[in-house]
């Protein structure tokens, strides 16, 4: 297994990891992302296997199932285990945006 250290994520990444939070395949990680960020996000076809490459080197994704079509992957627990890791990183920074838009001060003090 591979150490997840302390890697940030890039905002692709990120995304196709909650996409494979269940079974999924290319296709559907492209309606995932259209849906979910309300079509900003729409990677061609190289940067979203790409993705799903660098995932699977990482060990962050795993095949799940294969048919003479599609491949679909699932998350692992690594890959569970980084995606909660960015969300709190990702919390805090909101947290911190939002004390000081309010009129906070960079400790959380108003």
């Amino acid at each position: 297994m591979r150490e997840c250290g302390n890697e940030i994520l890039t905002e692709i990444s990120y995304l196709v990891l909650l996409a494979f939070c269940s079974p999924n395949h290319g296709y559907g990680v492209m309606q995932f992302l259209e849906e979910h960020t309300e079509g900003r996000v729409k990677p061609g076809a190289g940067t979203l296997y790409g993705a799903v490459n660098a995932l699977l080197k990482k060990e962050w994704i795993a095949l799940y199932a294969r048919d003479d079509r599609k491949k679909t992957y699932l998350i692992t627990d690594q890959g569970r285990a980084v995606l909660e890791r960015e969300v709190r990183r990702l919390k805090l920074n909101y947290t911190l945006g939002q004390q000081i838009l309010n009129g906070g001060d960079e400790n959380g003090s108003d």
